[in-house]
């Protein structure tokens, strides 16, 4: 584990200072309770934390990943595993919200998607589209094409 800093002045004495360093094995570092509560007042718990779980062997391989490659996979979960995903983090549980999954699990759970509907999935929002029964999403339609049809009466 290697740390550097920084002192930053507008003295010219401290101009010529060079970063200071300190490197440590894992396991010095784990022992070293000053170091720890530096990092945690300076970077906050969750840092620490990351770090400590670093030097335990513990990575967080899906932390890694990309969100888009993310949505591609959890568009192939359950919706009962999808809702429990989006309870163990932020970061899940915002990607578990987003339209682009949505719109991922409504395309693949629909044949077609009509122009009409990719158009009222964009006011109302994909996530809404998939909850919403059939019957419910025509009379949505039709009420969208009404609206639409009265906006262009009204402007001639």
């Amino acid at each position: 584990v290697i740390f550097r800093w920084w002192k930053i002045s507008l003295r010219s004495a401290s101009r010529s200072t060079k970063p200071g360093e300190v490197k440590e094995t894992h396991e010095d570092f784990q022992g070293n309770s000053y170091l720890q509560v530096q990092i945690a007042l300076i970077f906050g718990a969750r840092t620490l934390d990351y770090i400590v779980n670093l030097c335990e062997g513990k990575f967080d391989f899906l932390e890694l990943l990309p969100d888009n490659l993310l949505l591609n996979i959890i568009s192939y979960l359950d919706l009962e595993d999808i809702a429990r995903l989006s309870q163990t983090s932020r970061r899940f549980a915002k990607l578990c919200m987003s339209d682009k999954l949505w719109e991922q699990i409504v395309q693949s759970a629909c044949d077609h998607i009509t122009p009409d509907m990719r158009a009222l999935a964009e006011d109302m929002g994909w996530r809404q589209i998939f909850f919403t029964n059939k019957l419910q999403l025509q009379r949505q339609l039709r009420k969208r094409k009404q609206r639409q049809q009265d906006q262009t009466d009204s402007q001639f």
